[in-house]
This record gives structure tokens, sequence and C-alpha cells, in this order.
């Protein structure tokens, strides 16, 4: 098992290094891509790199598969320039950032909108029931405590007399 501190570094190192030499691929099909992160598995083998793409559909099938022929390439320098005894493979993730961050506003919004409508029905309404659901007896503080005092004292006086 590998430092953690260590593989975090190594992940960091090859997203740096990836998005450093993406710059130099010089296929057409490679679009405005930005390298968001990269991930390393434990025994330093295995490298995700997750990327996004400025562009639509097309734009972002062009670029993985200029990626994808740019891998033995962006392995050989990643290896050579991390100074393992085995380069990492790569493997490329398309990253929809914005996709998700566009689905979890429309689930806020959502969920914004049905508050409001609670809101909205729930003005100028009452609770069902009393006010106060909790009926307590009412406590008569004078005939409460009255007589125990005396009668306990009186009752240990003929116990001993």
């Amino acid at each position: 098992m590998s430092d953690p501190a260590k593989t975090r570094r190594h992940a960091e190192r090859v997203r740096e290094l990836v998005a450093s030499l993406v710059r130099e691929i010089k296929d057409p099909r490679l679009g405005m891509v930005t390298v968001t992160d990269a991930r390393i598995t434990g025994d330093l083998r295995d490298a995700t790199v997750y990327y996004t793409v400025l562009g639509d559909q097309a734009e972002q099938s062009a670029t993985a598969a200029a990626l994808e022929s740019a891998k033995g390439m962006l392995r050989s320098r990643v290896g050579h320039a991390l100074g393992l005894r085995h380069s990492p493979s790569l493997t490329f993730i398309l990253d929809n950032v914005l996709d998700h961050a566009k689905e979890i506003d429309d689930l806020l919004a959502a969920a914004r909108n049905r508050d409001a409508e609670v809101q909205r029905l729930a003005a100028g309404k009452q609770y069902a029931g009393d006010p106060d659901p909790y009926k307590s007896e009412p406590e008569d503080d004078e005939d409460a405590g009255a007589g125990t005092d005396t009668d306990d004292r009186v009752g240990a006086r003929e116990e001993r007399g």
C-alpha cells in the first residue's frame, strides 16, 4: 500500500504534466481542452485524467479521439518526468462539470419552487387541534403541600413516644 500523500502528489504532478503536454499535441481534432483533475492508483500504475472541452458534442468526441491517439506519447513523457520505474497507463474521462452544475441548479430551482408553493398554501392557515396539545391539570399550590410536614412530624413523635 502506498503513502496517500505521495499518491496525491503524483496525481497532482500527472495533472500538471498532462495539462502542459496537451498544448504540444499537433492534432487538428484537439479542441479547447482543460485538464480538471487526475487520480492515480496506490501502486502508481494507472492514472485517470479528467478533462473538459469547450464546444458541442462533435468537438468533445473529436478531442477524445485526439487524446486517445496521443496517449502513448503522453504516457512516455509523463513516466519519464515522474521518474517512476513503470510509466502509469493513462485513461482520459470527459468531465461534464457544466452539465452537472446545470443539473444541480435545476434541482435547486425546483426545490425553491416547491418550497414557495408550500409557503403559499400555508399562508393564513392554522394548525389542526388545540394550540397547546399538552393539557395539564391546574395546580392548587395551597392545597398541594398542606399538612404533609406536620403530619410527618406528628407521626414521628407518635413512634418515639
